[in-house]
């Protein structure tokens, strides 16, 4: 499973209901872009070192996927999909989609525009 930003977000401010959709999944992996997204988020915080200290283990300990030619692949066909469907989704969510589609994980997020891409599961909490 592949965490989305609202993900990683609630996991590190201690939401309680996201905890047994993390111990639920087989597999727990984090994307480049995630961790591009929730850093800038936190720049700006007058809680950055806080949320610092509590990412820093997590990017050490899970898998993190970046982007490769396979995944360019996958990007330009979901984004010609939801495009000619009429339901673009923001292209940093484009990214995490197709690292899941390449993968064939679910993500784990509550942004339901992520329900317009064929073939992807998502998981919410």
């Amino acid at each position: 499973m592949i965490l989305d930003t609202n993900a990683l977000s609630a996991w590190l401010d201690g939401d309680p209901s996201i905890e047994s959709r993390l111990a639920s999944a087989p597999l727990l992996v984090m994307s480049v872009i995630v961790m591009g997204e929730y850093r800038f988020g936190i720049s700006s915080s007058k809680y950055r070192a806080e949320y610092e200290r509590r990412v820093s283990p997590i990017e050490i300990d899970l898998p993190l996927l970046g982007a490769s030619a396979e995944t360019a692949v996958h990007y330009a066909a979901i984004r010609k999909e939801v495009k000619e469907a009429g339901t673009p989704i923001p292209w940093h969510d484009l990214w995490i989609a197709a690292q899941a589609r390449q993968h064939s994980l679910p993500v784990l997020s509550r942004d339901a525009h992520f329900d317009f891409v064929r073939g992807l599961t998502r998981i919410t909490w």
